[in-house]
């Protein structure tokens, strides 16, 4: 007898709720007209892309953060209504913006 079979032996009328699956993240993000301004810098001799401009509710952009960083595979933080990602990765991050239907500006280089 597995967990599940004891489970519906102590519980009989409970009825299971089917997870969702967490990539339709994007969903609930706020679309813009004016474009994400997508730059970037070295601070402290490290490469960084700086994503800002975004005139949404601060819990989408931060959930937008957390999906980038998930897709990307690296660290990042979400400071004074900006994405920071560590590393140089504007184009990525441009075809991830674009793909969810946002319009993109590339700044500096």
């Amino acid at each position: 007898m597995d967990l599940q079979d004891q489970l519906k032996n102590l519980f009989p009328d409970h009825i299971p709720e089917e997870t969702s699956s967490e990539n339709n993240i994007e969903e609930n993000i706020w679309m813009q007209d004016a474009p994400i301004i997508c730059k970037y810098e070295k601070r402290k001799g490290k490469p960084i892309t700086i994503l800002e401009g975004y005139t949404g509710a601060d819990e989408d952009f931060k959930k937008l953060a957390k999906e980038l960083k998930t897709r990307l595979s690296v660290g990042g933080s979400f400071k004074n209504d900006c994405i920071i990602i560590q590393g140089d990765f504007r184009n990525q991050i441009m075809d991830i913006l674009k793909e969810k239907g946002f319009k993109v500006k590339r700044v500096g280089g």
